[in-house]
């Protein structure tokens, strides 16, 4: 038996019935203007990931003519961005997502879709595509602080049947005010309108808000110190969607004690 010296590519129906003489191969167009042509194809190539590259990129640099910040949106305090930073960390977004999309019983689950102006200081989005747990943008105020707590400690003392992982290692590890700080100047510099009163003053932001949570969750009889990491990571889920919120109801007041227009030969 003879050897087959032929090609995978020889081997084709259609380049078998041109090797046996009945019709030619058909060849396609981007194979004979591409193949055997490697600078050519390096170049185009170089032409579309730049495209494409570009296409992503300038969008970032004009994020000043993107969506306006609802009235009453304001950035972060350092502690909610401290506790930001813990869950970009702990890649909760992962599995929580941050984003209500305007359907039926996303509505009657979550509360008010997530409008584009309640996002405006976020660096990065935070929006998620995958919901292992249920969504987080409106869970602020939804619980109390020592709910968090506890839910944090134990998912499942707090949601039976919870898959989630315990974090209780939160509970004894410490916030350094000083990469609090560092970040509060990241963000300025991404946009995010921080004052130099702000940055000056981290620490006592920190301490203030810090002590309000630690109150409140001694009335629930637990006893934790204000520098501890669950101390933020609580301050940024209460935070979560309470800006958007007041910001809609507001605008839906206003809507409805605004007359409506009379109308030409109504009453």
């Amino acid at each position: 038996m003879s050897e087959d010296r032929r090609t995978p590519q020889d081997r084709t129906p259609e380049n078998a019935r041109a090797a046996a003489g009945r019709q030619p191969a058909k060849e396609h167009w981007h194979r004979r203007l591409l193949e055997g042509r490697i600078g050519l194809f390096a170049v185009l190539t170089t032409v579309v990931i730049s495209i494409g590259g570009i296409v992503e990129i300038v969008p970032m640099f004009s994020v000043k003519t993107g969506p306006q910040p609802l009235a009453g949106v304001t950035p972060f305090t350092p502690l909610e961005l401290a506790g930001r930073d813990i869950y970009i960390r702990e890649g909760c977004y992962v599995c929580h997502s941050q984003m209500i999309r305007p359907m039926r019983a996303e509505l009657q689950r979550y509360g008010e879709w997530t409008r584009a102006g309640e996002l405006v200081y976020e660096r990065p989005f935070l929006l998620g595509s995958r919901r292992i747990g249920p969504d987080l943008q409106r869970v602020g105020g939804k619980y109390p602080d020592a709910w968090h707590y506890e839910h944090m400690r134990d998912p499942r003392s707090t949601s039976p049947g919870s898959i989630m992982p315990p974090y209780a290692f939160l509970l004894e590890r410490r916030i350094d005010p000083r990469d609090v700080m560092a970040s509060v100047v990241a963000m300025r510099r991404l946009g995010v309108p921080y004052d130099n009163a702000t940055i000056e003053q981290v620490a006592a932001h920190l301490n203030a808000q810090a002590a309000l949570i630690t109150r409140s969750l001694a009335a629930a009889q637990i006893d934790s110190e204000p520098d501890r990491e669950i101390i933020a990571l609580i301050a940024y889920l209460q935070r979560l969607g309470q800006d958007g919120r007041r910001a809609l109801e507001a605008a839906e007041a206003t809507t409805a004690a605004t007359p409506a227009p009379a109308t030409e030969g109504g009453s």
